[in-house]
């Protein structure tokens, strides 16, 4: 499944929260991760996520938008990190 990413989070946890996520997804924008994951990968970077994250502080939101290739997106100015560039 293809997956959107977004956090706001503590600025305390912000390179935590950055250096888990990127091994999972895509770096977009600031806090912004998007990416193929198996459901294994899912299950797995969410546990690392809320073993990091404060629940009554922080923000993590996870979109699934099932296949990149059903995803509609487009981009307003800049693209500053494409997925696309991935071999």
């Amino acid at each position: 499944m293809y997956y959107i990413l977004v956090y706001d989070v503590n600025v305390n946890r912000v390179v935590k929260m950055l250096k888990i996520v990127r091994e999972y997804l895509n770096h977009v924008q600031n806090s912004v991760f998007e990416g193929e994951l198996t459901d294994a990968q899912l299950e797995e970077l969410k546990y690392k996520i809320t073993e990091l994250m404060n629940e009554e502080e922080d923000s993590v939101i996870i979109y699934c938008v099932g296949s990149k290739r059903w995803s509609n997106r487009e981009v307003l100015g800049v693209e500053k990190n494409s997925a696309d560039n991935f071999v």
